[in-house]
């Protein structure tokens, strides 16, 4: 069950609010530069965070959030003029307005504690972002879903029909969503479905990784007699589980604990590492390098 305030965001959604995030090698002159540029077209900073991998070399990460008046109409030109500055520095980067709110799709299959976790995060408040609609290769969730007020759409999947399920997948979401949340919607997605959303489709995995990937994580973990127990909650990539990771956690368990009171202990953390993480997505506290991540909070 949810912690009350455990997740509340102290994120600032005022209209004229935005972030910048970016990645680039890192050398001297970068916050020197993007502050001058930012005060220059009267722009606040009122929040900076950054890192650096290796100051000789390196990579160079910065997430930095500011105000600026009218924010809607300047926004679009100072993106334009910030082209130069990401030039000298060899930077990626993304604009993004704090009050402009994550649109998400959850697909799911038949367990609900995940799904729960999101649809009360929403419905709270502390998850700032609009759940557009849910899809699950069930009808379990179809009451649920829709005593929330969202949109349940039911698309079986079997390995025959695979293919044209993931192409009705992909009419549901393609337009209305930047994201997608398996909230242990247990499919593998193919490659051909993944491309049209790099580093938006989040999942959360029933294990520590790198340990215990695939199937039947806590039968592997119980087998292993392992003291420990976690949940992964990462992008999803086509290597089975090998995705950069956003969020982990972990809970003690003891030979006592067999597999069903590993599920049971799992459960409450899968929703918590998932929750996290796609709330951290949705405030643009994530940047994602190769196979890791840099994640701001």
């Amino acid at each position: 069950m949810k912690t009350q305030g455990q997740f509340q965001s102290s994120v600032d959604h005022r209209k004229d609010r935005a972030r910048l995030l970016i990645s680039c090698p890192d050398r001297p002159g970068i916050v020197a530069a993007i502050s001058s540029f930012l005060s220059e077209n009267q722009a606040n900073i009122v929040q900076s965070d950054q890192y650096t991998m290796d100051p000789d070399g390196g990579m160079f990460f910065i997430r930095i959030e500011f105000d600026l008046p009218d924010l809607e109409q300047k926004l679009p030109d100072l993106e334009q003029r910030f082209q130069s500055i990401a030039a000298q520095f060899q930077m990626k980067y993304r604009f993004s307005v704090a009050a402009k709110k994550k649109k998400l799709a959850i697909f799911v299959s038949k367990e609900d504690h995940c799904l729960l976790e999101l649809l009360w995060q929403w419905q709270a408040g502390d998850l700032y972002a609009d759940i557009e609609l849910v899809v699950s290769n069930h009808t379990i969730m179809k009451e649920l879903v829709e005593s929330f007020g969202i949109p349940f759409y039911h698309v079986p999947v079997t390995p025959e029909t695979k293919r044209e399920a993931e192409e009705k997948q992909l009419e549901l979401v393609q337009g209305k969503v930047d994201t997608i949340i398996l909230a242990r919607y247990m499919q593998i997605i193919s490659p051909q479905f993944l491309q049209h959303y790099p580093n938006r489709i989040i999942n959360i995995h029933h294990s520590f990784l790198p340990a215990f990937v695939g199937g039947k994580p806590y039968a592997q973990a119980y087998e292993r007699g392992v003291k420990l127990i976690g949940a992964t909650a990462h992008y999803v990539t086509e290597e089975l589980d090998g995705g950069p990771i956003i969020e982990q956690d972990v809970q003690r368990v003891s030979h006592r604990d067999d597999v069903n009171s590993l599920k049971r202990i799992g459960r409450h953390i899968e929703r918590i590492v998932l929750a996290r993480a796609v709330q951290w997505h949705c405030e643009d506290r994530i940047l994602v390098h190769q196979n890791k991540t840099v994640v701001f909070v």
